[in-house]
C-alpha cells in the first residue's frame, strides 16, 4: 500500500517519516513554507536515535499525483478545523480503474477529537478512526520531532462505519494490514472495534491543550488543579451523555512505559498541538473541537461547562490575535475560571428559582 499523508505536520510528518524509514511507500502533502522545505530539503525527522532525513515525494495537492492508485491509503492528519477543506479536495479525486477516492479508498483520521471522522463519513465510504498517542512537535518548516522511546507512539485503530460486510463489533482486513505496517515502523497499533472509547479518553486529556497554550506548561500545582477541574467537567458531560471512555487505569495498563519521552538534541518539546499552533502563528486553533466538543455535549444534555467554555474562548482569542503561547499568567486564568464558575452557578440558580 502507498500512504498519502494529508497534513505532514507533527502527527502526519512523524507517521509518514517512520513509515518511509521502514521501507513503505509514502507521499507527503503539505502547504506553504513547510511544503517548500520538504520539497527542497526532505523531511528532517528528529527522534531518539538522531536526526533522520527522508525524501518521499511531496505535493501540495492531488493535481500533482494525477489519478490515485487502488492501493492508496489516505491519512488525514490536518487539524480538525481544516478537515472539511481537505475532504472536499481529496474526495473527488479519480482512482485508476474507475470511481473516486471517496468511493474506493480507505481514509484514516489520525487527529485529536472525534468530529473529523463524522465529517469524513459525509464524504468517504470507508473511514477509520485513530486514537493518537504520539508526543510530537512541528514548529519549524521541514522539521518534525518525536521524543517517544522505545516506541514512537501508540495508535489504536478501528473502522467507524457499519455495513452488512463489516459488523460494528468486528474489525476488517484493511485495518489489520495498516496496523501491521505501522508496527514495523516504531508504533504499536492495536486494531479495536471500540476505537471511540479510546478517542473520548484522549479527548479528556486534550482538554488541557488550551490551558497549556494560554498559560504554558502545566507544571505547577495551581495549573494542575485547574486542569483537574476542567477534566472533571468533561467527564461529567460524557457521563451525562452516556458516552463510554477508557479509564486511566486501562490506559496505563496498555501503554505502560512503551512511550517514554527522552530529551532530543536541538528539539525541545515546548508543548502540545494547540501550543504549536500558537507558536507557528497559524491564526487558528482546534479548541472548538476539544473544549468545544464538551461545550456542545453539555448544551445537548443540560450540563454546564463554564471552564471549557472559558478555555475555548481564550484559545480562539489567542489564535485570532496571534498572541504568544503561554503569555497569560496561570494565576490570572485561575481567577477568571473562579469568576466564571461563580457566574455559572448564579445563572443556574436563576434558572431554577427565578
Amino acid at each position: 500500500m502507498r500512504y498519502v499523508i494529508i497534513g505532514a505536520g507533527a502527527v502526519g510528518g512523524v507517521i509518514g517519516g517512520r513509515l518511509a524509514g521502514a521501507g513503505h511507500e509514502v507521499v507527503l502533502v503539505a502547504r506553504g513554507a513547510h511544503f517548500e522545505a520538504l520539497r527542497d530539503r526532505g523531511l528532517r525527522l528528529r527522534v531518539p536515535e538522531g536526526e533522520l532525513t527522508h525524501r518521499p515525494p511531496v505535493v501540495d495537492g492531488p493535481a500533482a499525483l494525477g489519478e490515485l492508485r487502488p492501493d492508496d491509503v489516505l491519512v488525514l492528519a490536518v487539524k480538525t478545523q481544516d478537515s472539511t477543506a481537505a475532504l472536499q479536495t481529496w474526495g473527488p479525486v479519480p482512482v485508476t480503474g474507475g470511481g473516486t477516492a471517496a468511493e474506493r479508498l480507505p481514509l484514516i483520521c489520525a487527529q485529536n477529537g472525534v468530529e473529523s471522522q463524522r465529517l469524513a463519513l459525509r464524504v468517504f465510504r470507508r473511514v477509520y478512526g485513530v486514537c493518537v498517542w504520539l508526543p510530537s512537535t512541528y514548529v519549524e518548516p521541514g522539521v518534525v520531532s518525536a521524543a517517544g522511546s522505545p516506541l514512537t507512539g501508540i495508535l489504536h485503530l478501528g473502522p467507524v462505519w457499519h455495513t452488512p460486510v463489516v459488523h460494528p463489533h468486528d474489525t476488517d482486513e484493511t485495518a489489520r494490514l495498516i496496523a501491521a505496517d505501522l508496527e514495523k515502523s516504531h508504533f504499536e497499533a492495536p486494531v479495536v472495534a471500540d476505537v471511540a472509547r479510546w478517542q473520548y479518553a484522549k479527548l479528556l486529556s486534550n482538554l488541557g491543550n488550551a490551558l497549556e497554550a494560554v498559560t504554558g506548561p502545566v507544571d505547577s500545582e495551581e495549573a494542575a488543579a485547574l486542569f483537574r477541574r476542567v477534566r472533571a467537567e468533561g467527564a461529567a458531560v460524557l457521563d451525562a451523555a452516556g458516552i463510554p471512555y477508557v479509564s486511566a487505569e486501562e490506559q496505563q495498563a496498555v501503554r505502560g512505559d512503551k512511550v517514554t519521552l527522552v530529551p532530543l538534541d536541538g528539539a525541545p518539546r515546548g508543548g502540545g498541538s494547540s501550543w504549536q499552533s500558537l507558536t507557528r502563528g497559524t491564526g487558528t486553533i482546534e479548541a472548538d473541537y476539544l473544549n468545544g466538543e464538551i461545550a456542545l455535549l453539555g448544551r445537548l444534555h443540560g450540563v454546564p461547562t463554564p471552564l471549557n467554555d472559558l478555555l475555548q474562548r481564550l484559545a480562539n482569542t489567542f489564535a485570532r490575535e496571534r498572541r504568544a503561547p503561554g503569555s497569560m499568567p496561570v494565576g490570572e486564568l485561575v481567577r477568571l475560571a473562579d469568576e466564571t464558575a461563580v457566574q455559572g452557578s448564579g445563572e443556574d440558580e436563576a434558572g431554577l428559582f427565578g
